[in-house]
């Protein structure tokens, strides 16, 4: 019998919902936490800044539900959901994010997670996410996010990008990297990882640069705007030499 099942076996999930926060805003975080404690049932176990800490004090600490911030370094969230789900299939991941983009919430909700929350929603929603399923009898999903996110995303002709993915290449092809792109929109450069491989296989690209050619040929995006010059070095002086003939 593992670990989490003799503690399961004990009662110990009756008593006490063991909780790991991952978030990495430290400020944010700890003042989560302490909300958390003041409601009666509620311990939480760890804290993590990353996605790669989230996951290795998740197998460490065998918490009953992590809240999970998906904007946060080293963090892939489906890649990270998956790791946490491989290691405690009866894990509940309850996301807590500012970001609800269409295609993400499903995407998690699809590999499993027990909840999708906007970081605006209440108190009494969040305590009700991480205290429903304690008591067994299946699982509960609780969602509070904007409704397009929830709306079925309609299928996109073969080879056509989504809106996001257009934005994401279109600023690619004005020579941003990830990280200044995912600056730019405000989400995680893992989310701009994965619309970049999303593109690629759409567009059977095999560089950023074929990517944004493609993408300009079927006009997918606009054609990037002309990149400014680099700045010319001034010329060495010429000591003891004159001017020369025919200049």
């Amino acid at each position: 019998m593992s670990e989490h099942d003799q503690h399961t076996a004990a009662g110990g999930h009756g008593d006490t919902v063991r909780i790991l926060v991952a978030d990495d805003h430290t400020l944010l975080r700890e003042a989560l936490c302490d909300l958390l404690r003041t409601e009666p049932g509620f311990q939480v176990v760890a804290q993590a800044g990353n996605g790669e800490d989230a996951v290795r004090l998740a197998a460490e600490h065998r918490p009953d539900v992590v809240l999970l911030d998906i904007e946060m370094p080293r963090n892939d969230p489906p890649v990270t959901v998956r790791r946490l789900l491989e290691r405690d299939p009866g894990l509940r991941i309850i996301v807590l994010s500012m970001y609800d983009g269409q295609q993400l919430v499903q995407e998690l909700l699809r590999l499993g997670v027990s909840g999708y929350l906007h970081k605006s929603t209440g108190r009494e929603t969040l305590v009700s996410a991480v205290r429903d399923g304690d008591g067994g009898g299946g699982r509960t999903v609780t969602v509070s996010v904007s409704p397009a996110s929830l709306r079925p995303e309609p299928a996109a002709p073969e080879g056509v990008l989504s809106e996001r993915e257009a934005e994401v290449l279109g600023l690619v092809a004005q020579a941003m990297s990830n990280r200044q792109i995912a600056v730019r929109l405000g989400i995680a450069e893992g989310t701009i990882k994965r619309h970049m491989r999303n593109i690629f296989a759409k567009l059977d690209a095999v560089s950023r640069i074929d990517a944004v050619n493609k993408a300009v040929e079927r006009r997918l995006i606009r054609p990037p705007g002309r990149l400014p010059a680099e700045p010319r070095l001034p010329a060495e002086p010429r000591f003891g030499a004159g001017p020369r003939r025919g200049a």
